[in-house]
């Protein structure tokens, strides 16, 4: 049976361990769309170094908050009883978080709310409402109420740190945010894994891969947003099929095989090791994962307004050196970011994908010299060869594994 209430609380409703992602948890991660969009914007208006890990933060606290209601969708039926309630409350307090990401650092505008203050409190807000939530589920599961116990005290580090950073600014402000971070996902590691409880690992694995199919939507969007008004033009072809290219390898990389193989691998194991599977693999090596798609938006969309011809610029046109970098090393922070799942699901290096991704970050400076088109092309190339070898590399592998259920 798909939910089973627990007699104490009525509205409290648990899933079984077959359950899978409920249309509430998909108009959930709507709210993330929106949210990663504002982060590529935060990095846009500010392209410099600077603006880039100021912007890789505010995502890693976006993640967070999504993390966390992952983890209680697995054991709390999200769009029954309470669990609707948190999942709508949640709802309410990322967005109004992702509305203030421009403002994530610095407040620009005058007669209104404070913005990095409004971050801090709407992201103790979605905390807050995550861990209540938990404590009821928890009801009769003393050892996961002592975990909870012991998760307490990150939040409470994070949202402080964050608080304190909005009253400053510049370096000791972005060194702020990562005290913010050091407090919640260390915190979180050393709080333990041992009461956590993971009933739907086919759930929890299916929500992981949907929000990487979130990004990559993302992704494909920065391709499209900036010529949709425009007259369709050849290189505006090219690079809209370049870019989707690339996208589409990222995909192909995730969901072709390793996502199989780490699904059942949650499902085989239980307990601690399950938990502890869980929240290596999926709650922190998913994060460069969307990370990498973001920096990778970011690239796309300036490439795309290179050959638009906005700001006077022709697709023959170098792109900006830190944009380009940015696109090529959110590629290779994806690939490297992936071997590191593969390594925890499945104790496997993909040599070959470490190679691919050194590979991308070695043409940087070639690309370089390229113009916005010809960066994008070469890009795609190595991505596009990397699939294909790999595909027929290991074909005989890759068909017995993706039909091992048939």
């Amino acid at each position: 049976m798909r939910r089973v209430s627990q007699e104490r609380h009525p509205r409290i409703v648990t899933v079984s361990e077959e359950a899978r992602t409920t249309p509430l948890e998909l108009f959930f991660d709507l709210v993330f769309v929106f949210a990663f969009t504002q982060v590529t914007a935060l990095m846009a208006d500010d392209p410099t170094g600077r603006g880039l890990i100021r912007g890789l933060l505010v995502l890693a606290v976006v993640w967070w908050c999504w993390v966390g209601f992952a983890w209680l969708g697995s054991v709390l039926q999200a769009d029954e009883g309470l669990g609707r309630v948190a999942v709508f409350g949640a709802m309410a307090a990322v967005f109004v978080m992702a509305l203030s990401v421009p403002e994530a650092f610095v407040d620009n505008h005058t007669g209104g709310l404070n913005g990095p203050v409004v971050i801090a409190f709407a992201y103790l807000a979605v905390r807050s409402l995550h861990l209540a939530i938990f404590w009821l589920a928890a009801d009769g599961d003393a050892g996961l109420r002592r975990q909870l116990v012991r998760f307490a005290p990150s939040l409470v580090g994070g949202t402080a740190f964050l608080l304190i950073a909005s009253q400053l600014d510049g370096t000791a402000q972005t060194l702020a945010w990562v005290a913010a971070l050091v407090a919640d996902y260390l915190g979180t590691i050393l709080g333990g894994a041992a009461g956590w409880r993971l009933t739907a690992p086919g759930l929890f694995a299916e929500r992981h891969g949907l929000i990487v199919i979130i990004a990559l939507g993302e992704s494909i969007v920065a391709i499209g947003v900036g010529v949709a008004h425009l007259p369709v033009s050849t290189p505006i072809v090219v690079a809209s099929v370049l870019g989707l290219a690339v996208v589409g390898s990222l995909w192909w990389a995730y969901f072709d095989v390793v996502s199989l193989i780490a699904e059942r691998e949650l499902r085989r194991l239980q307990g601690e090791a399950r938990t502890r599977l869980a929240r290596d693999a999926y709650s922190y090596l998913h994060l460069p994962l969307i990370a990498g798609i973001v920096l990778l938006a970011l690239g796309l969309e300036e490439v795309m307004a290179f050959v638009a011809g906005a700001h006077g610029h022709t697709w023959d046109d170098p792109l900006p050196t830190l944009k380009l970098a940015a696109m090529y090393a959110g590629v290779a922070v994806f690939l490297l970011g992936h071997v590191a799942f593969t390594y925890r699901a499945e104790h496997l290096i993909k040599w070959f994908r470490v190679v691919t991704a050194l590979l991308v970050l070695a043409l940087i400076p070639v690309a370089d010299q390229l113009s916005a088109l010809g960066a994008l092309a070469l890009l795609a190339a190595v991505m596009v060869a990397q699939i294909a070898i790999e595909s027929m590399r290991f074909a005989e592998a890759r068909e017995r594994i993706r039909h091992e259920d048939a």
